[in-house]
């Protein structure tokens, strides 16, 4: 008979095998163990609702002093409190038939911004503003600072630059608080400057910021190009238009009218129309109802330019061809053959009067009708090295196409 194959004796053999299956069991027992021991740890030693500490006795931090405000900052303070009663909010509305019945409802079309220029109540605002209603049989409805609303009919429009003067009617003894003008002949790049508005029909918002440019043209209403603008980095938003740009004395600077924006909303980019044009513009629309400026045909230079040179006058840039300006021999700015730039005539007299700065050309112009001959006496063949000369012009007015 063959030797058996096992190593061992039979029993032996079996109780090893017995060992191992109990090594395991113990393994597996110690792994459960700690495995439910490491849970049961976490479990009690974590943060719970249950176990969160509550003091019924705490009491609110007590409030540290700030202190006096900056005085920059309560100077903006009372700027606004000062300004935003003569600030308003402008909505527009159409009214229509409703399809299939005889009810007639009223929709907006529009909002923006204005302030009051007099106590009679007359409101300025860009013309593009109220362009639904002047353009259709629609409503401006006015809201003040207190939440009072009233409608306000159309006095008279200039689209080419972009205002218009609204008035308040039935306003019941109302008290009006026209927002204190003061000029944009001396306005200077760095200066700073406030805007209040309604920006995304949130009404009497305040930003500020700095006047980033002058004497800038943009394309307005109709393609037409308004020139002279103010350029700031305020922020102006859909809304801001027609709202109040002020100085930090609180006096009206210009009017803000437009944004530069590839999204339509703020990129840095404003503009506002200048409170030198603003004023012969609402003066002329209160007395007459329309724009009867006669026409002169230039463009000017920027007023930095003339705070750069020390120069006081309004400096031609450019002469519009076939205007009266032309006709008189005015002369633009031009390139020398040498190099630099030779000045165009300064006007620097109209009819006698002095003229200081380009407002004051537009004051003379709103003086004087359609076919008057302006006096002016203008310095010509500013450059370096140059020998300036007075020379004394007379320019018949055309009426302003």
């Amino acid at each position: 008979m063959e030797p058996s194959s096992h190593s061992g004796p039979p029993e032996a053999h079996g109780r090893s095998h017995s060992n191992a299956i109990a090594l395991l069991r113990v393994f597996l027992y110690c792994l459960v163990v700690a495995v439910f021991g490491a849970w049961a740890i976490s479990y009690w030693t974590t943060p719970t609702d249950e176990q969160v500490v509550l003091n019924p006795d705490a009491q609110p931090r007590v409030v540290t002093p700030r202190g006096d405000l900056a005085d920059d900052e309560q100077s903006t303070i009372d700027l606004f409190e000062n300004s935003s009663d003569a600030v308003v909010f402008i909505t527009t509305s159409q009214q229509y038939l409703a399809p299939g019945t005889a009810k007639v409802s009223e929709m907006a079309t529009g909002q923006g911004s204005g302030f009051v220029w007099d106590s009679e109540g007359h409101i300025v605002t860009n013309f593009h503003v109220i362009k639904p209603i002047v353009q259709g049989s629609g409503r401006a409805h006015i809201t003040f600072a207190d939440a009072s609303t009233y409608v306000a009919s159309v006095v008279g429009t200039s689209p080419e630059n972009d205002l218009a003067v609204l008035q308040v009617k039935d306003f019941q003894g109302k008290e009006f608080t026209p927002i204190p003008v003061g000029t944009s002949a001396d306005l200077r790049v760095g200066q700073k400057v406030f805007a209040i508005g309604n920006p995304f029909g949130f009404d009497h918002t305040l930003t500020t910021g700095i006047i980033s440019g002058l004497g800038r043209s943009i394309e307005a209403e109709g393609g037409r190009q308004i020139d002279d603008l103010i350029q700031t980095d305020a922020a102006i938003n859909p809304g801001n238009s027609g709202g109040p740009l002020l100085d930090s004395s609180g006096r009206l600077i210009g009017v803000n009218s437009a944004i530069y924006s590839p999204s339509g909303a703020y990129a840095g980019i404003g503009f506002a129309i200048p409170v030198d044009t603003v004023n012969a513009v609402v003066t002329e629309l209160i007395r007459f109802g329309v724009i009867k400026r006669p026409y002169l045909g230039v463009r000017f230079a920027p007023p930095t330019i003339n705070a750069q040179l020390g120069i006081q006058g309004a400096i031609v840039g450019e002469v519009i061809p076939g205007s009266p300006a032309e006709a008189a021999g005015i002369h633009p700015t031009v390139q020398a053959p040498q190099g630099g730039i030779i000045l165009g005539d300064i006007i620097v007299e109209i009819d006698g009067k002095p003229i200081r700065h380009y407002g004051d050309v537009v004051h003379a112009l709103f003086d004087h009708k359609v076919g008057d001959v302006l006096h002016m006496k203008v310095i010509r063949g500013v450059r370096p090295g140059g020998t300036p000369e007075e020379v004394e012009l007379e320019v018949k007015l055309t009426e302003s196409t």
